[in-house]
């Protein structure tokens, strides 16, 4: 019988099928999606509290009167967002009696730590850093736990959210709800602050007002509503069953070892190099970031002017560069987009050494703070997605709470001698020491790729 009878067979010859790269219409549709919709709530929700514990508690402590040692050792506050991988094994597996049966394991960790935050919020508020700075610090240190337990949970609430496909799109959607409550807590917060001042007397200068510093607080605690009402009226997402545990000794072993053994069993010795890139790669802008509202204090840039410069100008600016990177990364690839972030964010840093020594001038801080943010927001988008790319679903929140954790440890260490570094050798240098910072990470990413390419052969 002739082979023409029979249904035809593929060749052996025949190359399998590839799917089409999606058109530029239905890559930008992606952001009207409402998994998208909701991770630029919950990422306003999650971008809240880091200003308030960090850049914008720095410029209250600075026009308080403490010194720049003082504020940099401070924002060892935000090493509480470094070490977030100790306990998400527990966000990622423990259940909260009564509020996780009614709003399922994610969502009940969400609602929890945003509560914290509030009420760590309340308690900044209502403190003086003239009178102890314990109570702040204190009040800090809870606000900035709760925040990084809520990243915990957001962080894997958005990767059970969508397939991989859509990562990029949800990281960058996470992004601009980020950097919106960044203009909030940025912008706003001193909006309020300046406006809640009392003028003073006739031929007395401006001084430290603690009551307009604590009505910005309350507003920002009262504006965590977003998150939390995102929360209840969204859906649990799908998770992997897990088997119930025999002992706690089996518990453990899930929820502790298990995670991290099977990142390690993935990626075996190429995890060292991994891991050494995810610690530095966004090093030169967190060292940099603790010294910038106290370098506009002492540059004599108003409340306002930082407000609308830093907090308007430059968080569009990062807006678009989310977006950009977010985009640029499903077309071409996370590794390309990575190395172009690594670029620009540590070039960026240059242009801040020359504003040092250009002195007062809006303009040029416009130009340069945009620039600045236009190039964090692209390598956050790559970056996010490329961790992202990295976590097991099955331990999806302690995962990625190890990634972001290692993020954040060693640049947040090296940034608490910052104000050290500006004492002894002035912003300038500063801010270009904090662009060296960066070199390394230009190698770092491209043996990742080399690793990547390798793994995917």
């Amino acid at each position: 019988m002739s082979d023409a009878s029979h249904p035809a067979s593929p060749s052996a010859s025949t190359p399998p099928p590839v799917n089409p790269r999606p058109s530029w219409l239905q890559t930008l549709r992606v952001y009207l999606e409402p998994a998208s919709l909701r991770m630029l709530a919950l990422g306003f929700s999650a971008g809240l509290p880091l200003l308030l514990v960090l850049g914008t508690l720095s410029f209250r402590l600075r026009e308080a009167g403490i010194d720049r040692s003082t504020i940099g050792y401070l924002s060892w506050v935000g090493l509480a967002y470094g070490f977030k991988w100790v306990w998400a094994p527990l966000v990622d597996r423990l259940p909260i009696p009564l509020l996780t049966r009614w709003l399922g394991r994610r969502r009940s960790w969400l609602l929890l730590s945003q509560c914290l935050v509030v009420a760590g919020l309340v308690g900044m508020a209502v403190s003086d850093p003239r009178d102890a700075l314990g109570p702040i610090v204190w009040c800090a240190l809870a606000v900035a736990f709760g925040s990084a337990t809520q990243d915990i949970a957001l962080d894997a609430f958005r990767i059970e959210s969508a397939d991989a496909d859509h990562q990029a799109a949800l990281a960058a959607s996470y992004q601009t709800g980020y950097r919106l409550a960044m203009i909030w807590a940025g912008a706003g917060v001193l909006w309020i602050a300046d406006r809640s001042e009392v003028l003073p007397a006739l031929g007395q200068a401006a001084s430290y007002q603690n009551a307009a510093w604590m009505m910005a607080y309350l507003v920002m605690a009262v504006s965590m509503v977003v998150g939390m009402v995102t929360v209840l009226f969204s859906n649990e997402p799908a998770q992997v069953r897990l088997p119930p545990a025999k002992n706690l000794a089996v518990w453990l072993k899930g929820a502790v070892v298990e995670p991290f053994a099977d990142f390690l069993r993935r990626y075996g010795w190429h995890a060292a190099l991994i891991l050494a890139l995810i610690a530095v790669y966004r090093i030169s802008d967190v060292v940099m970031g603790i010294m910038a509202n106290p370098f506009y204090v002492d540059m004599g840039y108003t409340k306002a002017e930082v407000a609308t410069v830093t907090k308007i100008y430059g968080v569009v600016m990062t807006l678009l560069g989310a977006f950009v990177g977010g985009v640029l990364s499903m077309r071409f690839g996370v590794m390309r987009i990575l190395m172009l972030g690594a670029l620009l964010s540590a070039g960026s840093n240059l242009l801040f050494a020359w504003l040092a020594g250009h002195g007062h001038d809006v303009t040029a801080l416009i130009a340069v703070v945009s620039a600045d943010n236009l190039a964090g927001g692209v390598a956050s988008a790559a970056f996010i997605a490329y961790l992202s790319s990295l976590t097991n679903v099955s331990y999806s929140a302690t995962q990625y709470a190890l990634f972001s954790s290692m993020m954040l440890l060693l640049p947040k260490f090296v940034a608490g001698f910052s104000g050290d570094y500006v004492n002894a050798f002035g912003y300038a240098q500063f801010f270009t020491s904090t662009a060296l910072l960066g070199l390394p990470v230009l190698l770092l990413v491209w043996l990742a790729s080399k690793v990547k390419t390798a793994s995917n052969a």
